[in-house]
């Protein structure tokens, strides 16, 4: 540990980002960089305690409890502290093939976990990784490192999101030829249009997809499994498939008025507004001019929150059917437990500086979507809502109940569904012919091999919808398990 005392001499750096206004007038990032002198103070807040949970990556009661791929946390914090930079690239990249990616969308678990946290604000992880990665590039030191022999073996990898981008790095490490398949024009899955580009630049995407091909992965966009090429072949072509395709079948609100034009899924609207920053053609839903309503409160929905603003919404309304969160954890939620606690992201600041409060009403359930107009010409107009309340019954699942005569009617001219996804589209596994579970997710074995001798499966299509640092860590573990199985039970692939 570089400084002893350094977590009691100074307090956590602020966030650096752009003012709300400022901002949302691009679609730039938003955050400056630190100086070197204040990312060194942050670094010395790092405690070096006994146990250290932040890079444990365990579930807890259903909860993270620290970073999933297991980023040695204090090692690079003390690193960045004596200025050895090179190091904590060369540590972090160890465990994260992607730290750009982290540092700018992972919620930080890790932070969550500090044990600083218990008694101060916990240590700037998320933006010391992100400082590593982004130094690293600027000098030059992040360069293609291609394997030095080759197995012989191929392996497909359908899907090029996190946990497909992560199995091909890996893999190809190892030495075997890797062709990632993606039905869209771009590779990067969630990381490209699921994402929006103010929150994950697509340059950033996209450097690291060169710097894939420079290693020797092969990229084959535009080209869906079971519509432009048959799942037979790859099993006939390669010696491995790995399917990362997601959970990209959306949460539906069946409600009266669903069919209205205007009512539409987030992840389309999200997408179709990345395509037309990415001088694509015009996104065909525009929320300028727009009273909107995002029925969801996650991070999608914030997304959407942030796009809508930046389209030039006239109002942005945000219905959660939970209830708002404490200011501080609850007795149920102790530490090193991800604190479920109430905070404004980036879109609620926006949506605050503009309007004067956070967009999010919680507790309200959607009634009806209400359209006016001719058959042919109807659009919704407005949404119906009712206040519920969560009844508890011991040893029972909480009980929705409507408060009676807390009926409203809010004016919506698009309303943008934001409510999960329940699992991936079930028509590419059926053509494997892998089975899925109860919830829709395909079924594989603790060696992330399906049903199908030779398929295996890594990221949100098996685990259900998560996060993007727990899908580059099942990636890099369903890279290892191929391996294994390529190599007769050998791989030097590590377990983390």
């Amino acid at each position: 540990m570089g400084k002893p005392t350094g977590f009691m001499e100074f307090e956590r750096e602020p966030a650096h980002t752009r003012p709300p206004l400022e901002r949302i007038k691009d679609w730039q990032e938003s955050h400056p960089p630190y100086d070197e002198a204040t990312l060194k103070q942050q670094g010395a807040r790092c405690m070096d305690c006994g146990i250290p949970y932040c890079h444990t990556g365990e579930l807890v009661a259903g909860m993270a409890m620290g970073c999933p791929i297991h980023n040695v946390i204090p090692e690079w914090n003390d690193l960045v502290y004596r200025g050895q930079w090179r190091e904590a690239i060369i540590r972090l990249h160890k465990t994260n093939n992607f730290p750009e990616f982290t540092g700018r969308v992972c919620p930080a678990p890790c932070e969550g976990s500090c044990t600083l946290g218990r008694t101060a604000e916990p240590v700037t992880i998320k933006t010391i990784e992100a400082e590593i990665i982004d130094r690293a590039f600027r000098e030059g030191w992040v360069v293609p490192e291609p394997p030095l022999s080759r197995t012989g073996f191929k392996v497909a990898v359908v899907g090029s999101g996190p946990a497909g981008l992560s199995a091909a790095a890996q893999l190809n490490r190892a030495g075997h030829a890797v062709t990632v398949y993606e039905r869209d024009d771009r590779v990067g899955g969630l990381l490209m249009y699921g994402i929006p580009n103010m929150k994950l630049d697509k340059g950033v995407v996209e450097r690291r997809v060169k710097l894939l091909e420079a290693e020797g992965v092969s990229f084959v966009t535009s080209t869906a499994i079971g519509r432009d090429l048959a799942p037979e072949a790859l099993v006939r072509d390669f010696d491995a498939v790995v399917l990362a395709v997601g959970s990209t079948v959306p949460r539906d609100l069946r409600v009266p008025g669903r069919e209205l034009p205007g009512v539409h899924f987030a992840m389309d609207f999200l997408s179709a507004n990345t395509r037309a920053v990415l001088g694509g053609p015009a996104t065909s839903i525009s929320a300028a001019g727009k009273n909107v309503i995002v029925v969801g409160g996650g991070d999608t929905g914030t997304d959407c929150v942030g796009t809508a603003i930046r389209q030039g919404a006239k109002t942005v309304t945000q219905l959660e059917i939970l209830p708002r969160p404490p200011e501080t954890r609850a007795k149920d939620n102790p530490w090193p437990q991800w604190p479920k606690v109430y905070k404004m992201d980036y879109g609620q600041e926006e949506a605050a500086a503009l309007w004067g409060a956070d967009p999010r009403r919680y507790l309200v359930n959607t009634r009806r979507f209400i359209g006016e107009g001719t058959d042919g010409s109807a659009r919704v107009t407005a949404i119906e809502t009712v206040d519920i309340e969560w009844v508890h019954v011991p040893g029972a699942r909480p009980e929705m109940r409507e408060v009676a005569g807390s009926e409203k009617t809010l004016p919506a001219d698009l309303v943008l569904l934001a409510m999960g996804f329940v699992g991936p589209a079930p028509e590419l596994p059926a053509a494997f012919g892998c089975k899925l579970d109860h919830r829709g997710n395909i079924v594989h074995d603790g060696d992330f091999m399906t049903t199908v001798p030779g398929v295996f499966s890594a990221g949100d299509c098996s685990r259900g919808q998560s996060l993007v640092v727990w899908a580059i860590h099942e990636g890099r573990q369903a890279a290892r398990a191929v391996d294994k199985f390529l190599m007769y039970g050998e791989t030097m692939l590590p377990d983390y």
